[in-house]
């Protein structure tokens, strides 16, 4: 599969993952409800159950007391009931008779002699012949109903006999049907309705997110656009906002690199331009004057050659680290810790010799300060500030590189600064000698218009700008640029 179509199928699962999962954290409650239901439905079988067996343990030692001993059978009263051994008779007592008539068709009895023969009730119940007194239970199926039975050895006035007493209402044993029609159907009724009702509305409400995410991918690569907000619901409200943010972001890179490629072309084909028609000149001028191997160049020639070398030279590291500063401002990367004093230390070897021969007095004024920052990066802005210096101050100036360390407003401050005594800056062209290869009309030097637009630019990677001002003895310019310091132990 192409790169391009997992990527553009992956937010499709994710939106249908986080659809199954509301789905699943919505109907999982209904399920456990149905489940504690069917618990508590059994539950409620059992204790009416076991009522029903404490109810047959409470009638039997009744019925075996409605067996009447009788020797005149016309004499008999009514309520006494027929019995198939002679002198024997039953005589209901109330509570058993209730129990009877109110289980019509689902309560049966009998009475057996100890020897199993059968003497009273119904004859269809299992020949039982308990071997002690206490009650036994068992369950019987009859005409398609299942009848809980319990027998009971007891000895009455008519002798040793067997009770036996059953009642086919028995919760237990119907407990399946009625939870079958009184919990499981309605519940998954109710789960399918649920399901209809939860999947509809899981789809509406992340039809705004899945919206989204379509505007998003039919989106060109160019259009970086900020996303209407209002039209997001208040919870995705805070992810387009992100969006934006990145947007703007990435909007913003990519116009710096437009515009720093546009900027590179236009300043390196002036100084390449030359360098060509120089050489191709000398070129030119070997072949007309048929010397063979040999051409002669006046020393003015090689110097403007190599003035031209160096500037084009100049020019593309300048261009270097506007682009590496201009991609650490869009790019997090650690800081480290920075000695600020040993950098300026660094910095002043290296024009020593540059201010030596325009007999510049290039001087330090040092303190112990320390920073986090890109070290390399720092490097830079102190050399493009020293360069401006020495490239601008006239011959027999005065250039000072400061370093140190300050509170201010009860934050610690480190700070390092280059003044000079040269034509200085006017205030109101400080803003734009900031900007990139802008040169202030009849300044002297051959520079690019980058030194001071290149350290603006590293001061933002650190979250500071530079700060410009006329130098101490009113004529100059002063660049001064603070961080906030690093705490430990400073260094002399």
């Amino acid at each position: 599969m192409a790169p391009g179509s997992d990527a553009g199928a992956r937010p499709e699962g994710v939106i249908w993952g986080l659809q199954r999962r509301l789905m699943l954290l919505l109907l999982l409650p209904l399920g456990l409800v149905g489940l504690v239901s069917f618990g508590l439905h059994y539950q409620s079988a059992g204790t009416a159950a076991l009522q029903q067996d404490q109810q047959l343990l409470r009638l039997v030692p009744l019925l075996a007391d409605s067996v009447v001993v009788t020797h005149n059978a016309e004499a008999a009263p009514e309520a006494l009931a027929p019995s198939n051994a002679p002198g024997l008779a039953l005589l209901l007592a109330p509570p058993v008779d209730e129990f009877l008539k109110a289980r019509e068709g689902f309560a049966a009895y009998a009475i057996r002699e100890a020897s199993g023969r059968h003497v009273l009730g119904d004859g269809w119940l299992p020949t039982v012949l308990p071997s002690t007194d206490g009650a036994e239970f068992l369950s019987v199926v009859e005409g398609g109903i299942t009848y809980r039975v319990v027998a009971q050895r007891n000895n009455s006035s008519a002798g040793d006999l067997i009770v036996m007493l059953a009642d086919g209402s028995d919760e237990r044993q119907r407990w399946l049907d009625t939870v079958l029609v009184r919990v499981l159907l309605p519940n998954l009724l109710l789960l399918v309705v649920a399901v209809v009702a939860v999947t509809w509305a899981v789809a509406r409400a992340l039809r705004p997110l899945i919206d989204l995410k379509q505007a998003v991918e039919r989106r060109s690569p160019r259009d970086l656009s900020p996303i209407d907000a209002d039209s997001a619901p208040a919870e995705v409200r805070p992810l387009v906002s992100s969006l934006n943010r990145l947007f703007a972001l990435v909007n913003a890179q990519s116009e710096a690199q437009r515009r720093f490629v546009a900027d590179a072309a236009h300043q390196l084909r002036t100084p390449l331009a030359g360098l060509q028609a120089q050489v191709e000149a000398w070129a030119q001028a070997a072949r007309s004057m048929g010397t063979g191997d040999l051409l002669s160049l006046r020393v003015e020639q090689v110097q403007r050659l190599r003035d031209a070398t160096r500037r084009t030279s100049q020019l593309a590291n300048q261009l270097l680290a506007l682009s590496r500063a201009d991609a650490l401002s869009a790019d997090a990367q650690p800081l480290h810790q920075v000695d600020l004093k040993d950098l300026c230390e660094n910095i002043l070897a290296l024009y020593l010799d540059a201010a030596a021969a325009k007999g510049i007095d290039l001087g330090l004024e040092s303190q112990p300060a320390q920073t986090h920052g890109h070290a390399w990066l720092l490097r830079e802005l102190l050399i493009n500030l020293v360069d401006n210096a020495v490239k601008y101050t006239p011959d027999g100036g005065c250039i000072t590189l400061r370093c140190g360390q300050e509170r201010v407003g009860g934050v610690e401050l480190a700070w390092i600064g280059v003044e000079d005594d040269g034509p200085g800056i006017p205030e109101h062209e400080h803003g734009h000698v900031l900007q990139r290869f802008y040169r202030l009309q009849g300044s002297a030097g051959e520079g690019n218009g980058l030194g001071l637009a290149i350290a603006d630019e590293i001061a933002r990677a650190h979250h500071t700008q530079l700060q410009l001002r006329t130098g101490a003895s009113g004529r100059g310019l002063c660049v001064r640029v603070a961080f906030v310091a690093a705490p430990g132990p400073r260094t002399a």
